[in-house]
């Protein structure tokens, strides 16, 4: 782990470069950078005609961008906080673009949060560790909740995977460069849907089956009827469901777009 809350600095430029390239920066965007530490992308940014948010949780390295981008100061705004929280009160006003170089543990985090975030960035683009990366793309029989989250409101993609030469401390592990794309989705379904991707996932290693009939009022007969109508056994584990489907389950399982009460409530 590095000086600064866990950070690993980017100091390959190419690298940099290849970041801000799939950002897709058109003039007039909004763009916010998460992590932004010493300022390696921060300051390549604002080469674009765009506007800035960099938020910086470390209060001397905060202090320190601040120094070095005083002649952007019209076009940047800098934050001394936690991006997790700046993003929990509400989401931008407008089409927006999220970018950073994150500290790893934060990356589930990080992304539970913007997919409940009713105005979400048209393009993210993160540098996460590479097995959280392969995790947020994996498809059945190797779906996971990150993934099933995840891709309810974006298609991923890994750029590029990174060794630990290119930051500065190395992190033991690799890391990589993934975008995600804003797609189309059903935002009136979309906490019903979470809610039955953290029922499945709770306990990814019991059936489709076992995990609903132990969380919603339905009997698991009638559960069993319900997924009968989309060639579903109950047999069946999460990992083995898509994105797809698991909408299709939602929908099935829906009363006037509520999802039942668990028995605990």
């Amino acid at each position: 782990m590095g000086k600064y809350l866990g950070q690993h600095f980017l100091k390959n430029k190419s690298v940099v470069e290849k970041i801000i390239s799939v950002l897709q920066l058109q003039e007039g965007d909004n763009v916010i950078e998460i992590g932004a530490g010493h300022g390696e992308l921060t300051l390549e940014l604002l080469k674009h005609p765009i506007d800035l948010v960099a938020i910086e949780k470390d209060k001397e390295l905060a202090e320190e961008l601040k120094n070095k981008s005083a002649s952007w100061r019209t076009k940047l705004k800098i934050i001394e906080g936690d991006a997790l929280k700046f993003l929990k009160i509400g989401s931008p006003v407008g089409e927006w673009k999220l970018v950073g170089n994150i500290p790893y543990y934060i990356t589930g985090h990080l992304l539970r949060i913007v997919s409940e975030l009713e105005k979400k960035p048209l393009i993210t683009i993160l540098t996460v560790q590479k097995e959280v990366a392969e995790r947020i793309i994996a498809e059945p029989p190797k779906m996971n909740r990150l993934a099933a989250i995840t891709q309810f409101w974006a298609d991923p993609q890994i750029i590029a995977v990174l060794s630990p030469n290119n930051f500065d401390p190395p992190p033991e592990v690799e890391s990589a460069i993934i975008k995600l794309k804003n797609k189309d989705y059903d935002a009136k379904i979309m906490k019903d849907y979470y809610k039955i991707v953290k029922i499945l996932f709770q306990q990814p290693r019991k059936t489709i089956l076992n995990n609903l009939s132990s969380a919603l009022t339905f009997s698991k007969e009638e559960i069993i009827k319900k997924l009968e109508t989309l060639a579903l056994k109950g047999t069946e584990r999460p990992q083995d469901l898509s994105v797809e489907l698991l909408k299709e389950l939602t929908l099935v399982l829906s009363i006037k777009s509520q999802i039942p009460m668990t028995k605990s409530q």
